[in-house]
């Protein structure tokens, strides 16, 4: 008995010395082109020091472009499954592409997680949580920004139409807006346009030069601020319509501290990538879970009273 004992005892360590007991689990983000999705790997990659540290593996799963994009997701969700993945995050920007895939991958056993987007969607799968921002109220918080600052008529810009976050932030703007006494315009371009920096320009410099009334302009992601930016610069417009983002880059902090744009929305994606792998990883290997759902990251506004604040954190990739 104390043979067989020891025999079992020795084979366990062998198993898990070899993997056979690791919690692997895949983060699946947007487009490889897409700035945004690099502070969110930062916080994957420092969560991933953990898991590593407890016998598991990360795998970091990118599209290659938003050109066909919810099937590209239901695809590397289904990958993920072959691949053994016992846990997949993953946001939920598409649902009819994302759902089924999502609810395949539970039924087979995986645990999702759901980040950044989706988190109308997520007991649909039973996800275990969701970290982000609330899509609706942080563009509610933009349109009254804006109209509080004077703005009359605020254009927001979509850059992939159809994708639930984004249509759920320009909805808030618009109802924001209302509310505070001013109007909004819902430009949706085409989604091959996604990080395209000068047709996104054109796009939006088309619409000021046809609509002299619109005052505002806001964007859904940092790079599309820079597009804007140019477009109201060659109006001349600088400093006279208002501009306001969601997420930031260094460029965008550098033109709040100039005065030439109104502010930002910070999601706080670092914390996204960080906290959905982290605790993912936790649930499989210790069976934890945070009691409070969803967690929020978001939304926080970010304008010339607390600019100097954020600067540092864009300098090391977290924000």
């Amino acid at each position: 008995m104390t043979f067989t004992k020891t025999i079992a005892a020795g084979m366990t360590a062998a198993l898990m010395a070899s993997g056979a007991y690791a919690q692997d689990i895949a983060v699946i983000v947007g487009s490889a082109q897409d700035g945004f999705w690099n502070m969110v790997k930062k916080g994957v990659d420092d969560a991933t020091l953990m898991v590593e540290a407890n016998g598991g593996t990360v795998n970091f799963m990118q599209t290659q472009n938003y050109d066909n994009f919810g099937p590209d997701l239901a695809a590397l969700i289904e990958q993920a499954v072959a691949q053994g993945a016992e846990g997949i995050a993953i946001p939920n920007w598409l649902p009819e592409a994302e759902t089924p895939a999502l609810k395949a991958a539970r039924d087979a056993g995986v645990v999702i997680m759901s980040f950044n987007a989706g988190q109308e969607h997520m007991g649909e799968y039973d996800a275990l949580n969701y970290f982000g921002s609330d899509e609706y109220i942080a563009g509610v918080e933009g349109g009254k920004y804006l109209a509080s600052k004077g703005a009359k008529k605020i254009l927001c810009h979509i850059q992939n139409p159809g994708a639930v976050n984004l249509e759920t932030r320009c909805k808030g703007v618009e109802d924001g807006a209302k509310e505070a006494g001013a109007a909004t315009y819902i430009l949706r371009v085409p989604a091959n346009l996604d990080q395209d920096m000068v047709g996104t320009s054109e796009a939006i410099k088309s619409e000021l030069i046809a609509d002299p009334s619109i005052d505002a302009v806001i964007t859904l992601a940092a790079w599309a601020s820079d597009a804007a930016a140019s477009a109201i610069e060659q109006q001349g417009a600088t400093g006279k319509i208002q501009l306001g983002t969601f997420d930031m880059s260094a460029a965008v902090l550098e033109r709040i501290a100039a005065g030439t744009q109104t502010f930002a929305i910070d999601q706080q994606p670092y914390l996204q990538g960080f906290l959905s792998t982290s605790m993912l990883f936790a649930n499989l290997k210790f069976g934890t879970a945070i009691a409070t759902k969803p967690v929020l990251t978001g939304p926080a506004i970010v304008d010339a009273s607390n600019v100097a604040a954020a600067v540092e954190g864009v300098k090391l990739g977290a924000r």
